[in-house]
């Protein structure tokens, strides 16, 4: 039995924009606590300011430039009538093919970054209890529903 090869579709690239916000409210927060070790440094044993938090900063920057789009471009998606592709990772590589006959359940959310980005999350919660929630971050709302509608006609089409 051959398997299909399925061509995957990026994300929206408002993605990549809340994928650096994200990083940088976490790189902000670890150089808050560098600041806060630097000062106690500073005070204690009389080190430069910026002996600790230099460094996170910097690594922080480079980090949100230049690695995040790489994470960004690892991700991939397809929608058939019958199933959804997610594919994503760098080191360990993971595609996931839910059937639509196993949906059970459906979300599309977003918060305030998505948001403002044009970004949409799709969440399907399936059968089983190991790995039953399959994420599709970064799509457009609209997509996101489109998907939802299509995996919710099937379900209610499916015999009972």
């Amino acid at each position: 039995m051959a398997f299909e090869t399925v061509p995957l579709q990026p994300l929206e690239r408002g993605y990549l924009r809340v994928l650096r916000i994200r990083s940088a409210i976490g790189w902000l927060i670890v150089v808050a606590m560098a600041a806060v070790a630097d000062g106690f440094l500073q005070w204690r044993a009389g080190l430069t300011p910026g002996v600790v938090a230099g460094p996170f900063i910097v690594f922080g920057i480079l980090s949100t430039v230049f690695l995040v789009p790489g994470r960004w471009r690892l991700w991939g998606y397809a929608f058939t009538d019958r199933e959804l592709h997610v594919a994503y990772g760098w080191l360990t590589r993971v595609h996931t093919v839910v059937p639509v006959a196993r949906v059970q359940h459906i979300d599309v959310s977003q918060g305030p970054i998505e948001r403002s980005a044009g970004v949409a999350t799709l969440s399907l919660h399936t059968a089983g209890t190991e790995n039953s929630l399959v994420v599709l971050p970064g799509i457009s709302r609209q997509r996101a529903e489109e998907i939802r509608d299509a995996i919710r006609s099937q379900i209610n089409d499916a015999p009972w």
